[in-house]
């Protein structure tokens, strides 16, 4: 199959960039957003197509992109009279790119598979800049042959996509990459304000350090701002603690201990507190340089 007509579900910070691109690689796209006034938004900027109802914007395509919220929000799309099961052609494929767990990744996996469909759980990883630079990296569970099928689309918008194991196995490396950069952003936040206590130039500290063993590309991306005290610049906390949520039931299921993501989970709790919501996961910082 060479796809040609493709659907966008969810037009998110994620989402709209990511089906824009699969316009500038001359796919024909169609999508669909809860908030009509952004898919209308996007249709204007990229001259595709949109519909009201997932189902509707599925029915004549090959493969269904999905980047939604939660496992709840990715229910809502896929079932129902109006969702993409009941409404997609036999044979395509439906893309989750959506951070969910991987138990709902298996289900809709077997769900898929009873109706002749293809499902493959992709989450991704790189922010916002990843998106819109067309810089992600896609790490899938699913079959092979799906897979290989729909990795040059995925080409689109991603520069490391990979095939990682059967259904669940994507989102299984989401939860590892989030518990990752949960540690990450801490020790940044601490190692900075460390500096920041001992006055030292940390644009200097930070300028050699990031060339040696210490790298990382949220001291790349993310120093700067932290060191200005801005927080507006990426994947919010209550977003995070969304799925570090999945990654502490996950934890519970296969026997794994977490405790310091555990930690640092409690201290984006606090920053939920204060009204940071929103703010990006660097503002650990916060806790620390006070």
């Amino acid at each position: 199959m060479t796809a040609k007509k493709v659907t966008f579900i969810g037009l998110g910070v994620m989402g709209y960039p990511m089906a824009g691109h699969l316009i500038n690689n001359n796919f024909e796209v169609t999508v669909f957003n809860r908030t009509r006034a952004k898919s209308d938004s996007w249709v204007k900027k990229y001259q595709g197509l949109a519909q009201p109802t997932p189902g509707m914007a599925s029915q004549n395509s090959e493969i269904v992109f999905i980047c939604v919220g939660r496992d709840d929000d990715l229910r809502d799309v896929m079932e129902g009279d109006d969702g993409i099961i009941n409404n997609v052609k036999e044979n395509s494929i439906i893309v989750d790119h959506t951070t969910s767990s991987a138990n709902i990744a298996k289900e809709y996996f077997n769900i898929c598979k009873s109706r002749k469909l293809h499902f493959l759980d992709a989450p991704i990883s790189g922010g916002q800049a990843g998106a819109e630079n067309g810089q992600l990296s896609i790490m899938i569970g699913g079959e092979k042959t799906p897979f290989e099928e729909v990795k040059p689309v995925l080409a689109s918008y991603g520069k490391a996509i990979e095939l990682i194991g059967p259904s669940g196995s994507g989102q299984l490396t989401k939860m590892i990459n989030q518990i990752c950069i949960a540690g990450l952003v801490q020790g940044l936040s601490e190692a900075m304000a460390f500096g920041k206590k001992s006055n030292l130039d940390m644009e200097k500290v930070l300028k050699v350090i990031s060339k040696g063993a210490a790298q990382s590309w949220q001291m790349e991306n993310r120093y700067k701002t932290m060191l200005e005290g801005k927080f507006n610049f990426g994947f919010a906390v209550d977003w995070m603690r969304k799925d570090l949520s999945i990654c502490f039931d996950e934890s519970k299921k296969n026997g794994s201990k977490l405790p310091i993501t555990e930690i640092i989970d409690k201290y984006y709790a606090e920053i939920q507190s204060t009204g940071g919501n929103r703010f990006d996961t660097s503002s650990l910082m916060t806790l620390v340089d006070i």
